[in-house]
């Protein structure tokens, strides 16, 4: 493309042209100086070298990075030059005087119409007159340490952003990671404004340097519910650490992060992120370098906009969510034998099929209050063997919290051994394992599972000290207690008079309670603090007894009897779900009847545990009115 063409296509004569290309243009009007950039700009077109001065027009614009950061802008800074008809050479020199000086002869030699400059602390004089000399405009970048410090810039509202949103959800205790952020500091700033702001006080104890035992430690206290984790890198990383630890992220801790704005949300889906806007603040530096440029050209006006992208790690603190039920005693994994009849003394059984299955009294219950519809955490011990990950995996299908699962290395997960003939009695044996290292102290260090609570179920199936300290803990809290004695030959006091329900079979009873006869035996556990006693007979029903009155249960229908290992299981994860829905005593007895038919009708405990759906549907055509519309 010549000169002259250029002239015809914009309508001008060729000294016209000359002028403008060459910034001799003063006399020239705006419109007509305008028209002849926008022509020379679309056909590419370029002076020849022989006929170029220092003022020609090159359409090259030269950048100098200081920072490996500020490199971040380079696809905004790229297409914001190309959309203007403009070239981009670009030069690294990390601070390096020698380098920026060879980055400024190049860009004299090559005849640059202007230059953004991210500088060293100090700019060299000499460095800026060479410039001047050879008529290239430029456009200073903020320092490498002062980055993004411009008036229309302001990171502290990130930082403001991130705390915000975690008050808005009712976050009180919110803590910040400063350990790899390039602009920790403003967005710290930020951070403790919106703090303020909200009248929480900023604690020291709230602010981390790293990824380290002391910031896991206060999240395994509940010390802080959440943190802003400014750098991307360190919030995957803290991410990745608590999930193999069993956290649950938001319910345990919420979390927010940043990432460049031209980054997919899919690449860090499990973390809500704020922008930091690299692209389109490049993109608003090569347009006021055109505009300084070609004067005519208005300003790019440049506004951080700070929003939180989504709140897939961000909800309400604990004490906020929805109630949950807390579940403490035996983790096993249940050997399923199917034998034509059960061992008895002097006789060899021979088993057909051998299963396995998670199980635990625990286990077992927190499955049959997830799959009716209830929040469930589990506090109980077990090995780092095999046998510990199916468990893990288990809970973890259902959506049960397991953060207060307790590893112990040196001794195996508790085994349970239970032998089913075909008509479905059962007979069991347990080798507890880890279950006999669960103490006292375990629960009270973990007593923040009690937090938001709404039931407490407990099991003997572990030892009396931490059964008594849960019971304690959720008696002086208000929340009542359901208690499985299973696996005893008597019950201490102490656990009897924090317990509000007590469920046994009738064996237990008879081997639990002194007395001649069932009224004489269910008056022992009244007389020792309990309020509610459900003694289960099987295909017989149950029997209620409360100080005020005595109504038995028949069972409201046949079930086929395949395995009766955890009917009891079925029946108490049903009956604490459904009086914590506001049901009355004697309908969630008669729900949790059903609920107890549905598990001895399947084969194991954990995984014949009944859903809510199929139970109510169930029900509705038996006896429509038990339940609530």
């Amino acid at each position: 493309m010549t000169i002259k063409e250029i002239a015809q296509l914009a309508g001008v004569s060729v000294s016209t042209v000359s002028k403008v290309m060459n910034n001799k243009d003063s006399s020239i009007s705006a419109e007509t100086r305008e028209r002849v950039l926008q022509t020379a700009k679309q056909f590419n077109y370029v002076p020849y070298a022989g006929s170029a001065t220092g003022d020609t027009k090159s359409f090259l614009l030269g950048v100098i990075f200081s920072s490996s950061n500020a490199l971040k802008m380079i696809d905004g800074i790229l297409d914001a030059a190309q959309a203007q008809g403009y070239q981009v050479i670009t030069f690294k020199t990390y601070g390096d005087q020698a380098e920026e000086e060879n980055a400024i002869a190049a860009f004299c030699k090559n005849n640059i119409d202007a230059v953004l400059w991210q500088a060293t602390e100090s700019v060299s004089p000499k460095l800026k007159k060479k410039l001047r000399c050879h008529n290239i405009p430029c456009l200073f970048l903020p320092s490498a340490s002062n980055f993004f410090k411009t008036d229309d810039v302001d990171f502290s509202r990130i930082g403001y952003t991130a705390a915000e949103s975690f008050i808005r959800t009712g976050h009180k205790k919110i803590a910040f990671l400063s350990a790899s952020s390039f602009y920790s500091d403003s967005f710290f700033k930020g951070y403790k404004e919106a703090l303020f702001n909200a009248n929480l006080s900023f604690q020291e104890s709230f602010l981390f340097h790293q990824i380290d035992e002391l910031l896991l430690t206060r999240i395994a206290s509940g010390f802080i519910s959440a943190i802003f984790v400014p750098d991307c890198l360190d919030a995957v990383k803290l991410y990745d650490i608590l999930t193999r630890r069993h956290y649950r992220i938001p319910r345990d801790l919420s979390m927010i992060t940043t990432k460049d704005d031209r980054t997919e949300t899919a690449l860090i889906p499990q973390i809500s992120s704020i922008d930091i806007p690299y692209y389109s603040f490049g993109q608003h530096l090569v347009r006021n370098l055109i505009a300084l440029l070609e004067q005519n050209v208005e300003p790019d006006d440049f506004k951080l906009r700070c929003q939180l992208k989504n709140k897939v790690s961000v909800c309400p603190p604990r004490p906020l969510q929805k109630k949950h039920m807390t579940v403490i005693g035996s983790i096993n994994i249940d050997n399923y034998l199917t034998v034509n009849q059960l061992p008895i003394s002097g006789m060899t059984s021979t088993a057909s099929t051998l299963a396995l299955y998670p199980g635990g009294k625990a286990v077992n219950m927190a499955i049959g209050v997830s799959r009716l519809g209830a929040e469930a955490s589990v506090l109980g011990a077990i090995g780092t063997d095999l046998d510990s990950d199916l468990i893990f995996t288990s809970l973890e299908e259902h959506d049960i919290m397991t953060d207060k699962l307790l590893r112990f290395s040196d001794t195996p997960t508790g085994r349970a051994f239970i032998f089913v003939q075909p008509d479905g009695d059962s007979t069991i044996s347990i080798l507890t394992g880890a279950n006999d290292l669960l103490e006292a102290h375990h629960v009270t260090e973990n007593e923040k599972i009690f937090d938001n609570c709404c039931c407490c179920l407990l099991q003997t199936e572990v030892p009396s000290p931490p059964l008594i300290a849960a019971a304690k803990i959720a008696h002086e809290r208000g929340i009542p207690v359901i208690l499985k004695p299973s696996s005893r030959i008597s019950l201490e006091p102490e656990l009897l008079k924090y317990t509000d329900i007590i469920v046994p079979n009738q064996n237990e009873m008879k081997t639990l309670a002194p007395g001649n006869d069932f009224e004489e035996r269910t008056q022992y556990f009244l007389d020792a603090g309990v309020s509610i006693v459900i003694v289960t007979m099987g295909e017989y029903g149950c029997t209620l007894k409360t100080r005020e009155a005595e109504k038995h249960f028949d069972i409201p229908c046949s079930f086929i009897s395949v395995d009766n290992t955890g009917a009891g299981d079925a029946f108490i994860s049903a009956l604490a779900v459904y009086l914590q829905s506001g049901y009355e005593l004697e309908a969630a007895i008669r729900i949790s009847m059903y609920a107890a038919g549905f598990c001895i009708s399947r084969e194991g405990v954990a995984l014949s545990m009944i859903d809510k759906n199929t139970l109510e549907s169930f029900i509705r055509k038996k006896e429509p009115d038990l339940l609530h519309n």
